[in-house]
C-alpha cells in the first residue's frame, strides 16, 4: 500500500474557511505524540526509512506501530507504509529495545481531519514547528492519480501545492534543532 501525500504550510483559518464552504466532512481532532526509533543495523536517514510509534489521544488512547519506506517519487511525499494497531505500549517498548531499536526523536501535533472528495485532509499544528496542511490517500498502485486528486484538492483550498514540503516533521524538526 502506498499512502500518497502532499504537505505545505498554510494558515488554517483561511482553509477551515474553504473546508466549511465546500461541505467537507469535519472527523474530529486528536493529539499525536509520534516517536521515531533508530534501528540497530542501519541509519534510517541515510535510507530514507521510519519507524514510528503513534499515540493518538481523544476520548482515548490508541497506539500504532508504523513503518514507512523510502520515497518512491520526485513529485509528492509517496511511501510504502505497513501499520497495524497495538494493544500494549508498554509492552512494545520493551520489544523494541530488546532488539536494540531505541527512541530517536518525538513529533508532537494536533491534528485536525477533513474528509474531501476521497481525500484526508489534516490541520496540523506541530509543536515547534507551526501549522500545515497535509492532503492524503492510499493507493494500490496508481501513484499518479492519487497525486493529481490531492493537488485538486489543495487548489480548491486555496494553497499552492507546488509549494509542498516532502521533509517529515521530524525531518523538519531536526533540522531546526
Amino acid at each position: 500500500m502506498y499512502e500518497v501525500e502532499l504537505k505545505v504550510r498554510a494558515d488554517h483559518e483561511r482553509v477551515r474557511s474553504r473546508l466549511d464552504d465546500s461541505n467537507a466532512d469535519r472527523v474530529g481532532t486528536v493529539v499525536q505524540e509520534d516517536t521515531y526509533y533508530d534501528a540497530p543495523d542501519r541509519d534510517f536517514a541515510e535510507t530514507d526509512e521510519a519507524l514510528r510509534v503513534r499515540e493518538e489521544r481523544d476520548d482515548g488512547v490508541t497506539t500504532c506501530l508504523t513503518y514507512k519506506g523510502p520515497l518512491v517519487e520526485a513529485e509528492s511525499k509517496t511511501r510504502e507504509e505497513a501499520e497495524t494497531a497495538v494493544a500494549d505500549s508498554d509492552g512494545l517498548a520493551d520489544i523494541l529495545s530488546g532488539l536494540g531499536y531505541e527512541p530517536a526523536a518525538t513529533v508532537r501535533k494536533e491534528r485536525t481531519r477533513y474528509h474531501v472528495r476521497g481525500y484526508t485532509v489534516s490541520l496540523d499544528t506541530v509543536e515547534g514547528l507551526g501549522e500545515f496542511v497535509e492532503v492524503e490517500t492510499e493507493t494500490e498502485s496508481d501513484v499518479e492519480t492519487a497525486r493529481n486528486g490531492a493537488r485538486d484538492v489543495m487548489d480548491s483550498l486555496g494553497v499552492d501545492p507546488d509549494e509542498q514540503i516532502r521533509t517529515s516533521y521530524l525531518g523538519l524538526l531536526l533540522a531546526a534543532e
